[in-house]
């Protein structure tokens, strides 16, 4: 089997038991992930923070995303552009200042976007379908992230997933951008000190 074979594989087995989630258990598990995220040290040290918008059963940013604008965390959150492949970056000051946009994900509504540089966020909180210990992660498969991320390298990479997105192995390509860290409702793990 190829390897990209084997990813989609992987891809299509990790959604559909995560899509087999209930409503009640998403809820705790992803409160779980908010109060070990509120802990780390890379959250507390980092006043700019990129957060995924959640959808479709990913691990619930909604909350944490609030929270962190009503304290004096600087919101930051993605908007795509689909005819050209990529994520700009937007500040968000206010939770209604998003829309449904591209894939049915919120994103900020365009009179509000206000572009941040990549090299201003001190904390990235990444999404993803699948994850290994070593820090290695599939995506959508659209390669959004792994462009956003190759350009930047000096502030932590902190995946969110529920321990059901954990798989043993995922076939890593040169291009692919590793985590530093996974944080589930069981556990974070700590990719760096793995590889």
């Amino acid at each position: 089997m190829n390897l990209c074979q084997n990813k989609q594989n992987l891809r299509s087995s990790t959604v559909k038991k995560r899509k087999s989630l209930k409503n009640q258990q998403l809820i705790e598990m992803s409160e779980e992930i908010k109060n070990s995220i509120f802990r780390m040290n890379e959250f507390k040290n980092a006043s700019k923070i990129l957060f995924y918008v959640s959808y479709d059963n990913e691990v619930n940013t909604h909350e944490m995303i609030k929270e962190c604008l009503s304290s004096k965390k600087t919101v930051i959150v993605p908007k795509t552009y689909v005819e050209k492949k990529e994520l700009i970056l937007s500040e968000l000051s206010e939770w209604n200042h998003l829309e449904i946009g591209a894939y049915n994900i919120l994103e900020p509504k365009n009179e509000y976007i206000k572009e941040v540089s990549i090299e201003s966020i001190d904390l990235f909180i990444i999404p993803g379908v699948a994850f290994d210990l070593n820090g290695n992660r599939i995506g959508h498969g659209k390669g959004y992230y792994d462009k956003l991320l190759r350009k930047k390298q000096n502030a932590p990479f902190i995946a969110l997933a529920f321990e059901i997105q954990i798989v043993e192995n995922i076939p890593a390509e040169i291009h692919d951008i590793k985590m530093d860290k996974i944080v589930t409702e069981k556990r974070i793990i700590n990719c760096k000190g793995i590889r």
